[in-house]
């Protein structure tokens, strides 16, 4: 698991290859990537929108951009964790992802830049 922490929000990443919903003849890599947002600072947050830049290694990079994280903004008090999966398709069996969350603390309205740690999908069997 990939963490990183900015301004007392740590943000983990954890991988997982979809082979079920995968064809590797058609160029077509499914993975899933859980996160565990946890707010370790001092101050109630509300996750405004987030940021991704993914990278397929056959050189194509796309940037997603949207409010909030699977259809929720979710409103983390100090100490609570909010989960969620989502996925990613690539055209080739590896890939990267960086990205950042748009927080705001509800005590001040000062917006964060919440960083997302980059991370590798790799298809299992190129790990051989």
């Amino acid at each position: 698991m990939i963490s990183a922490v900015t301004e007392g929000i740590r943000v983990s990443v954890k991988t997982e290859y979809q082979s079920d919903y995968s064809s590797p003849l058609q160029a077509h890599y499914v993975f899933t990537y859980r996160i565990t947002i946890e707010n370790a600072s001092d101050y109630t947050v509300h996750l405004l929108r987030r940021r991704w830049t993914i990278y397929d290694s056959n050189g194509t990079i796309r940037e997603v951009e949207g409010e909030g994280v699977v259809g929720q903004q979710p409103v983390l008090e100090p100490g609570e964790v909010h989960e969620y999966v989502s996925g990613c398709n690539l055209r080739s069996s590896m890939g990267k992802m960086v990205g950042s969350y748009l927080i705001e603390r509800v005590i001040d309205g000062k917006r964060l830049h919440i960083t997302i740690p980059e991370f590798t999908m790799v298809v299992p069997f190129r790990l051989n």
